[in-house]
C-alpha cells in the first residue's frame, strides 16, 4: 500500500492518480494494519464485500486477501486484477506460502505477480516472477518482510508498463504444483516420535511467531 502511495504524488509521469483500499472485516479487537495504514495516508477504505465505486478504476491489486473474486468484479477493471503472491508459482499455491517455504526447508523462494482468475486461487497466468534465495536459519516472519519489499518493487515495475506486461503474460507450468494450506494451532504440537530435531527447528522458524510450539506433558499441553 505504501509503495502505491509514493508514485501518487502529482507530476508529469505520475503512475497512480486515484487509490482506494478494500480490507477484510477485522476479527480481532485491534485494527487491521492495512486499514490503519490507509487511514494514516487519508485513503478511502471499504470493508469486504463492499468494493467501492463501480467502474471507476483501471486495475485492481490484491495481496494476502484470501477471498475468491467473482468474474463480475474482475470485469469492472479494464486491466483486470493482479495478485502479489510470495512464492514461485505453481509452487505453494494457497494462503500460507511463506510458512510452507520455511517449514519444508526450501532454499529458494520468490514472488509472482499474476493475473487473478475468477473463483479459483493462484492459478492465473504469470505476469512477472523473480527468484529469491532463502537466507539460512531465517524465520517466516523475516522472509515475509524481505518478500514484501521485493513484491512491492515488482508491482510498481509491472504497473509502469501494464499493457506490455499483460501482453507478455504466460500460463503457469502444469508441473511442480504444490499447495500451501492455512496453518492451524494444531500444527504447533511436537510429535517427538515422528519429528527429527531439524524438523522441530524448521517448524519453530515457520510458525513460532504465530503459534509457540507446544508439547504434551502428562496429558497437558505445555508451551515451549
Amino acid at each position: 500500500l505504501q509503495c502505491l502511495v509514493h508514485p501518487r504524488e502529482p507530476s508529469e509521469d505520475s503512475l497512480v492518480s486515484r487509490l482506494e483500499v478494500v480490507t477484510l472485516p477485522s476479527r480481532q479487537s485491534g485494527d487491521l494494519p492495512v486499514r490503519s495504514c490507509a487511514r494514516e495516508l487519508q485513503l478511502p477504505v471499504h470493508e469486504w464485500p463492499h468494493t467501492g465505486p463501480v467502474g471507476q478504476f483501471d486495475v485492481g491489486v490484491v495481496a494476502s486477501f484470501g477471498r475468491l473474486l467473482s468474474e463480475d468484479l474482475i470485469l469492472q477493471f479494464p486491466y483486470g486484477v493482479l495478485n502479489v503472491h510470495p512464492s514461485r508459482l505453481p509452487r505453494w499455491r494457497g494462503p500460507a506460502p511463506i510458512f510452507h517455504t520455511v517449514l519444508h526447508g526450501d532454499k529458494v523462494s520468490g514472488v509472482t505477480i499474476m493475473e487473478i482468475r475468477p473463483k479459483r486461487f493462484d492459478v492465473g497466468p504469470i505476469i512477472k516472477q523473480e527468484e529469491f534465495p532463502v537466507p539460512p536459519h531465517c524465520t517466516a516472519k523475516e522472509l515475509e518482510v524481505m518478500l514484501s519489499k521485493k513484491g512491492a518493487n515488482m508491482l510498481i515495475s509491472v504497473l509502469k508498463n501494464l499493457p506490455e506486461s499483460l501482453k507478455n503474460k504466460r500460463e503457469q507450468p502444469k508441473e511442480g504444483v504444490t499447495f500451501a494450506p492455512k496453518i492451524s494451532i494444531a500444527k504447533s504440537c511436537i510429535i517427538w516420535e515422528e519429528q527429527t530435531a531439524a524438523q522441530v527447528i524448521q517448524l519453530h522458524r515457520a510458525i513460532g511467531s504465530v503459534f509457540p510450539l507446544q508439547t504434551l506433558w502428562k496429558g497437558t499441553a505445555v508451551k515451549l
